[in-house]
Formats: C-alpha cells, sequence, structure tokens
C-alpha cells in the first residue's frame, strides 16, 4: 500500500441533537449450524488432526490432542457439542467417552481439545481451548465431533454415517469405523493424523488425512515449544499485502507462507509477543496493508527494529475478543525466521491526521452481518482506513489526549481535528449514527523502565511526533503501539467545584464510587470523600452507587453493608462534611450482579441539619414499594423501598431505591438508580454493523417499569416532586432514556446543560453520559452540574464523575 499524496475525501457530518432510536434491535448471535450426517462433507466445523501418543514412550508432548478447524467465513458456535472417542474394535460393553466444548471457532480458526496426559513427554500444549480426560490410543480409534453430549451409540461406520449428530469422523489406524474406503494409517507415539493441506473433507480419512509431526495449534494461533521450523533461505512468492488482501480476512488464513521479506518496525516482549514487519516496497493498492503482526507465542522475539527478515509461518486471523464483536488482526503464527541484514533504514511512515481520515465511520455489512469479507474502501470509511493500515508504522503529530492515562500505560489521542470536542478537551459521543473517527489509543513498545510512559490527563498534548505500528487492542479499537513518543504538554486539567448553593436550595447528588468496601485503602475513602466535601459542597441527599458490603468481594454471604457505610461517613466528616446519616436496603446476596460477592447497592446519604428521612417500614429486599394516599396525603408505602424488586427487568441487576425526604417542610421523592451494564455488547468498531446492543434490552425494561412507578405516583399526587438519580449505564440519545422520560414523567437534565458540557465518562476516547439526574414537571427550578473531577484525570478515585442538582421544592 502506497502513502497517499493527496487528502482524501471526507464527507463531515452534522452534530444530532435529536434521540436516535433503532428500530429494532440487529441479531448478530453466534448460532451453531444444524447438523449434518457424516455422508455430507462438512463446509465449516471438522476434526483437523488427532493426536493419541501424547506421554506415551518417545513421546515428545505430554498429552493427547484433537484439534479442531473451520473452514467457514462465519464463526461456529460449539457450545452443547463434544468430541466423543471410541477404541479401534469396538466390542459390546464398548462405549463412547465424551469431552464437552464451549465456545466458538472463528472462522478460519484452529480450536484445541487437550485429552489425557502421560507419564512420558516434557512438551507441554499451546494453552487448549477446551480440555477432556479422554485416553486416546497412539495408533488407531476413532474421534468423532457430536453435537450434543450424549454418548454416541453407533459402532459401525454405517450406522455412525447415518447418526444425524454426527458432524465429522476420523478412523485411524486399524479402527473400524471410519469415513470413506479406509482408516488414516501411520498414527503413533510420535505421529499424529492431521488433515491434507485446504482441508479436505472428501469423507474419505484416508484421502484427507495423512500422518506427520503432531503441530497442535489453539485458537490464539500459539503452537507447542519448540516446534518452530527452520528458518528460510530465501524470499517466497508470496508479499504482506498479498497476505493482508483487499478485505479484514486473509484468502490465505489456514496456510503456510515461506519466506516472506518484510523489515522489522516494531517488537513486543510482553503480553501478546512478537514483532511487526514491513515490506519496504509496496504495491500501488491502497486497500492492501504492507505491514503484519509476527505472534512468537510465549517466547521473546529475538529479532531488532531494523532487521531485514524472511519469515515462514501459519497465516492466522486472531479476535482479541471473539464474543464481544472485535475484529481480527492478521498474523503469522509458529514462524521460522531469518534475518538476513540488520539497521536498515524503516520504511515511511503514514501520517494519520484530518486529512486523510474519512468522516464516515464504517461501512454496510455484508450477507452474514459482518464487515469481515467487505472490500475495504479506505477513501471512505473510518474503519477500512485504519485496517488498510494495520501492521504498518503510522504517525500522529501535536495530538490532543482526550483519555487520561490509565494503570495500564495506555491513553487515547485524536488524529482527527474535527471530531465534536468538549470544552476541557475530550470528544463527544453524542450519537450512536456518527462516532467519533479519530480516536486512536496509544500503548508503547519499550517497556516503561527503559521510556517512562507519559501520565497525561484529557487536554493535554502529545508534542511532536508519535509513531508506530498500528494494532488492534484486545478491548476493542485501533491502537499505535509507539516505538517513538511525542513530549507530554501538560495543561494543567483542574478539578471542578460545583457552585455554592443558597440557604432555601435542596442539593441532591448522584455518586458512582466504584465497588467501595470497607476492606478498601483509608486513601481512597479520603479521596471520595474530598469529592463529597470540596468539589460536590457536602450536599444535602447524596446517593451512592456501588456501595458493597462489609467485606468486600468475599463471597461469604454477607450483605450487610454498614461498616462501609460508616467508614465512609467518618470519612467525610474528618474531610470538614457534615456527620451524614444513612438509609438502604441490603439486597439478596449474589443477585444485584457487579462483583462477585461484592453485593453492591444503592445507599442515601443525608444531612440531618438540613433535611429528614420519612422512615415507613416496609421496605425489604424482594418487597415491592407502592403509593399510598392523594393529593398532599401521597407518600411511599415503604422508605426506604424498592421498585419492583422481583420484576424479571431487574434479574440480576441493581434494584432501584426510594425514598421519602422532607425539605423545610416539603415532600421530596428521591429514586437511586444503577440499571444494567453494557456489559456483552458489540463496540462501535465491531465486526458486526450496525453492532448490537444486547444489553440495551433489559435496560429498556428497567426504565419502562420505573415509568410507570413515577406515573403512578404523579396521578396520586400532580404536584410531586421526584428527583430520579444515577448510574443509568445509557446515553441521553438512548432508547433506555426515552422509555424513562416517556409522556414527559421525568425530564433529562443533562440536555439542559451546553453542548460541550454532556458527559460524565470517558470510554476509549469518547466523552460521554451514563449518570443521569431527572425530575418530575412540578421540580420546575433545578441548577444541574456534572462536575468533573474523575473520568479525565489519570489519578482518579472513581470512573465516574459525580452530578448534583440545587431544587426549591
Amino acid at each position: 500500500m502506497t502513502t497517499p499524496t493527496a487528502p482524501r475525501p471526507r464527507s463531515r457530518r452534522a452534530l444530532l441533537r435529536a434521540a436516535i432510536l433503532p428500530a429494532g434491535l440487529a441479531a448478530s448471535l453466534v448460532l451453531a449450524p444444524l447438523p449434518a450426517a457424516v455422508a455430507a462433507p462438512s463446509a465449516d466445523a471438522l476434526i483437523a488432526e488427532v493426536y493419541g501418543g501424547g506421554g506415551n514412550s518417545g513421546a515428545t508432548l505430554k498429552n493427547d490432542f484433537v484439534e479442531l478447524a473451520n473452514k467457514g467465513g462465519a464463526a461456529f458456535g460449539l457450545d452443547g457439542w463434544s468430541i466423543q472417542y471410541i477404541s479401534a474394535t469396538p466390542g459390546a460393553n464398548s462405549q463412547w467417552g465424551v469431552t464437552p466444548l464451549t465456545g466458538s471457532i472463528a472462522p478460519g480458526g484452529r480450536y484445541l481439545v487437550a485429552e489425557s496426559a502421560g507419564a512420558a513427554g516434557t512438551v507441554e500444549l499451546p494453552t487448549p481451548d477446551a480440555a477432556g480426560s479422554l485416553a486416546l490410543s497412539g495408533t488407531s480409534g476413532t474421534v468423532a465431533l457430536v453435537r450434543g453430549t450424549d454418548p454416541l451409540t453407533c459402532k459401525t461406520a454405517a450406522d455412525c454415517a447415518a447418526d444425524a449428530r454426527v458432524r465429522d469422523l476420523v478412523g485411524f489406524g486399524t479402527a473400524v469405523v471410519h469415513e470413506g474406503s479406509a482408516s488414516v494409517p501411520g498414527a503413533s507415539n510420535t505421529a499424529s493424523v492431521a488433515r491434507r493441506a485446504g482441508l479436505p473433507d472428501t469423507d474419505d480419512n484416508a484421502a484427507d488425512l495423512a500422518a506427520g509431526a503432531p503441530t497442535p495449534t489453539n485458537s490464539r494461533g500459539e503452537v507447542a515449544e519448540g516446534s518452530t521450523p527452520t528458518g528460510p533461505t530465501e524470499p517466497g512468492t508470496v508479499r504482506i499485502h498479498d497476505i493482508q488482501g483487499k478485505t479484514r480476512v486473509s484468502e490465505r488464513t489456514g496456510k503456510t507462507v515461506a519466506g516472506v521479506p518484510g523489515i522489522v518496525t516494531g517488537v513486543r516482549a510482553y503480553g501478546s509477543k512478537g514483532f511487526w514487519i514491513q515490506d519496504p516496497n509496496p504495491d500501488a493498492d491502497p486497500a492492501t496493508s504492507e505491514g503484519v503482526f509476527v505472534y512468537t507465542g510465549s517466547a521473546n522475539p529475538t529479532v531488532k527494529v531494523g532487521d531485514s527478515v524472511l519469515v515462514t509461518g501459519k497465516v492466522t486471523e486472531y479476535y482479541p475478543n471473539f464474543n464481544g464483536g472485535s475484529q481480527s488482526l492478521t498474523q503469522l503464527t509458529n514462524p521460522a525466521v531469518t534475518v538476513v541484514s540488520s539497521g536498515n533504514p524503516l520504511p515511511a511512515p503514514v501520517v494519520v491526521d484530518t486529512r486523510n481520515i474519512p468522516g464516515t465511520y464504517s461501512p454496510q455489512a455484508g450477507a452474514d452481518g459482518t464487515i469481515n469479507g467487505v472490500t475495504l474502501d479506505p477513501e471512505k470509511y473510518t474503519l477500512d482506513f485504519y485496517e488498510s493500515l494495520e501492521g504498518m508504522l503510522v504517525e500522529v503529530r501535536d495530538v490532543r489526549v482526550v483519555q487520561a492515562t490509565d494503570k495500564y500505560n495506555e491513553l487515547w489521542v485524536a488524529a482527527d481535528k474535527q471530531d465534536q470536542k468538549s470544552r476541557r478537551g475530550g470528544l463527544l459521543y453524542e450519537s450512536y449514527a456518527e462516532p467519533n473517527v479519530g480516536r486512536l489509543m496509544v500503548q508503547q513498545q519499550a517497556p516503561v523502565s527503559q521510556q517512562p510512559f507519559p501520565v497525561a490527563n484529557v487536554g493535554d498534548v502529545l508534542a511532536g511526533t508519535t509513531s508506530g505500528p498500528l494494532d488492534y487492542n484486545q478491548f476493542g479499537g485501533y491502537t499505535l503501539v509507539a516505538g517513538a513518543l511525542g513530549a507530554l504538554q501538560d495543561n494543567h486539567l483542574q478539578r471542578e467545584v460545583t457552585a455554592q448553593a443558597g440557604e432555601r436550595e435542596l442539593t441532591v447528588a448522584t455518586y458512582n464510587v466504584e465497588n467501595l468496601a470497607a476492606t478498601n485503602p483509608d486513601a481512597k475513602f479520603a479521596e471520595l470523600a474530598a469529592g463529597v466535601v470540596t468539589h460536590l459542597r457536602s450536599p444535602d441527599i447524596v446517593a451512592l452507587e456501588e456501595i458493597q458490603d462489609n467485606n468486600g468481594a468475599k463471597s461469604d454471604g454477607t450483605v450487610d453493608a454498614s461498616e462501609t457505610v460508616a467508614k465512609f461517613i467518618a470519612a467525610i466528616k474528618a474531610a470538614g462534611g457534615p456527620a451524614y446519616d444513612w438509609r438502604s436496603v441490603d439486597p439478596q446476596d449474589g443477585k444485584d450482579g457487579g462483583e462477585p460477592g461484592g453485593n453492591i447497592r444503592q445507599v442515601f446519604l443525608f444531612n440531618p441539619q438540613r433535611v429528614s428521612f420519612t422512615d415507613i417500614p416496609g421496605g425489604t429486599a424482594t418487597t415491592a414499594v407502592d403509593v399510598a394516599g392523594t393529593g398532599a396525603a401521597a407518600s411511599l408505602t415503604a422508605s426506604p423501598g424498592r421498585i419492583a424488586p422481583t420484576d424479571a427487568a431487574w434479574a440480576n441487576s441493581r434494584k432501584p431505591l426510594v425514598g421519602q425526604f422532607s425539605f423545610r417542610g416539603k415532600k421530596v421523592f428521591v429514586i437511586a438508580n444503577h440499571f444494567n451494564s453494557k456489559g456483552g455488547d458489540q463496540g462501535i468498531d465491531s465486526r458486526f454493523q450496525a453492532p448490537t446492543r444486547s444489553s440495551e434490552v433489559q435496560r429498556i425494561a428497567q426504565a419502562t417499569v420505573e415509568q410507570a412507578f413515577v406515573a403512578k405516583l404523579l396521578a396520586a399526587d400532580k404536584e410531586a416532586k421526584v428527583v430520579s438519580v444515577g448510574d443509568f449505564n445509557d446515553y441521553q440519545f438512548s432508547p433506555a432514556l426515552a422509555a424513562l422520560t416517556k409522556d414527559g414523567v421525568l425530564r433529562d437534565l443533562v440536555n439542559e446543560l451546553p453542548e460541550k458540557e454532556q458527559y460524565s465518562y470517558v470510554y476509549q476516547g469518547n466523552s460521554q453520559v451514563l449518570d443521569h439526574i431527572l425530575v418530575s414537571p412540578e421540580v420546575g427550578y433545578a441548577k444541574y452540574d456534572v462536575v468533573h473531577i474523575n473520568a479525565e484525570f489519570a489519578q482518579q478515585a472513581s470512573d465516574h464523575d459525580p452530578q448534583v442538582v440545587r431544587i426549591k421544592p
């Protein structure tokens, strides 16, 4: 691929202010295909290799194994499937052994099943994708890939061919159960039987497979230690752009390519170890990348930047987060490397900036629901542009930090200066339709001890040049793995302090304190307390999310959180704040989601010198609060209470906590929320387009239940003052917030802030709204503030910014 010499066309987008509501949720679940009889050759999942000599005399490998492969263009789901084995000459009492499988096989990918270990052997298998205890014969037997986990009953080739549960079957040695005319000869303690090049499946085992040295490969492309072949001596005919091709998935996946030439442009000796190579002689096609990652498994790379190398290896597609919908990385695995020369100049990096990043984010998906097979158009689509540079040297200059340095020494920058900027230097996320296009994560090649990674806040700048190979990280997002880092320009971002409330103003705040438990260090309590006292100015009511039980993540049946709350109240008082009182309802053990064992819940803190809590008995973990009375006499049936805690909408999720307060003789109803998280959603850069937001379904249900409760309260007293606060885990433009504000029972105050201040959380370089304060119509006067003290900073007491509203009941 050549570096573009002229600006690429951009389709600049209009910023959307209205809510964008999808017509429906696109289903893109990984589904296992229906089974076929053995008589039908498999077009997708099949048995690629069988080895039964593990741990036997003369063996190198310690374990038997079965390796699966997927020839298809879509993932093959394995949940509910199994590997089964029976001896070569099954008798009346012979039974099939079973190893259940889970997960899936990526298109073009492998899946390794470890079986029984023996006493001999010195080499471990690469990390298996599944494990069983089947003791395979080293010389003869039958292995089947089966839909279901009930043992097969067939004991002849004909009967097994007629069993529709059998997807594929391999008989080896003298096995009487096999496909075709004969089983595969040649298996031994040192030889496996493996499918021939191209993974043929003619349902004739002897024709489709052959014996050879065992080559166990897992879904990551990792191989057994010491199985690296001899390095090449001459360049082959295949170049990197041939491997990468014009789509995201290489046409050469699963094939071994020999003598691929390139210059080493980066080395990673931690995490996913390996090195990048780039062809200094690019082709003329802008869609074909000239760089590729060479994965060395657990071995540290022995090459250096500037080495000219020849690489022989297997082409694989690695999905860093397959079930999360991530895109794939084309890699060379099990490499044999020859260094031809050292100290060579590196190819010129592609400068990534406003001039060449397209304004349209993603192409349309193909018939399979993914963009994997769609021809790249790097001049039109952002994701295609980045994919066309995968593995190549790229460079950004004088870029603004849009997500602070995290504990893993990563940060995000804005390569495109036209993305919508927040008031404090971040990038606003304002609609599903048009994500910010210039976001890039920056990691570092060198260990921190050699070159300290900059500790940056949002709005700081990496001045000068930051360059390195373009990667794709495990949590989603394209990543510049920097060999050279720009100098940190500190722009001295300050933590905000909210305005002072008037005497007649009631202040209600919300703060997600991120899994706070009594076992946490005192320093965390002190930091959070300073946020409440100094930055929120000691609100009259504080709704806390993620208060854990007294022993935190320890799972022993404890649900009481009194020690956690007491420690926090003491820290607030030590910071100069009031002596808060508190109310909450303990959840059932293990029923509210969050960190296992933590039993997170919402808690009300309130200043009894300013506001009183109306205690109404009856609130329990499973008792639904209701509304009693009408007009001025309207009240809750329990305070504190939980809204519809047994409704399916709240399964494995936090239930809303509602309390009745009195301020200067006026009733105020406050609801503390923590809706279910976005876990399981496909990312905006997913290979599935449009990505499925599966978690959204439950949040819409939760919002619907709460909206009905508020509507009932307002029907009983049309002048009721309701303040609903918390971590709703969704955006102001989302269907969940639309459901919550339906019929105007609540208004979302974030929409009344200036556009550039609408955010409370930063994720993948996007400043976005997850936390909200909503009020009922009769509240009227409401001065609302998101107090930015955490989300934009490398040093955080929590990953959320707190919020506060001043009202006059």
